[in-house]
């Protein structure tokens, strides 16, 4: 199947999914009822408070600060989200790009257009984009995220993006 098919094939799984799974009122809608609609061309994806700047997010429905919301995330080429994990239970379907999220004790799920994870609350998981990757996500709760050291302890943003330190025992390379 072509590449142009994928994204056609995961934007139809993504508007059913929409379509046949309930949740919050809209932030835009008054009533809960009210149809919402949102242009790919006029979406505002807005950095996520304490993710990695890689990582943007467009609101399609509810607030992710208070409640229950639908998102489009949009992780860049490059971008790694260190082990971590929510309060919240967490749906991921990819609409493009390439990828891949692991979770602890887990087999990895490999970003391709139409591949679904569900993440339980409290389940530790990272990501990484090789192909900017583009993301319909869904929480049953408000946003957190709490990152987690090669312990399990909770880390800071900071302290969980730095680079792990070479093993013991390494050797330098002479020139």
């Amino acid at each position: 199947m072509t590449s142009r098919g994928n994204r056609m094939r995961a934007l139809l799984i993504v508007l059913g999914a929409v379509a046949t799974v309930g949740g919050s009122v809209p932030a835009h809608a008054k009533e809960p009822d009210e149809m919402i609609t949102q242009n790919p061309q006029t979406l505002q994806f807005i950095p996520i408070p304490n993710m990695p700047s890689c990582a943007t997010a467009a609101i399609l429905r509810g607030n992710p600060r208070s409640g229950p919301a639908w998102v489009l995330l949009r992780l860049a080429s490059g971008c790694q989200v260190p082990w971590h994990w929510h309060t919240a239970n967490e749906t991921l379907l990819v609409v493009s790009g390439r990828g891949n999220v692991v979770a602890k004790d887990g087999t990895p799920l490999q970003f391709v257009p139409g591949a679904f994870a569900y993440l339980p609350s409290h389940h530790q998981h990272h990501a990484s984009c090789f192909r900017t990757c583009l993301l319909f996500n869904t929480a049953d709760a408000a946003f957190d995220i709490h990152y987690v050291g090669v312990n399990g302890e909770e880390i800071s943003l900071e302290e969980a993006m730095r680079p792990p330190p070479p093993p013991a025992g390494a050797r330098r390379r002479r020139r």
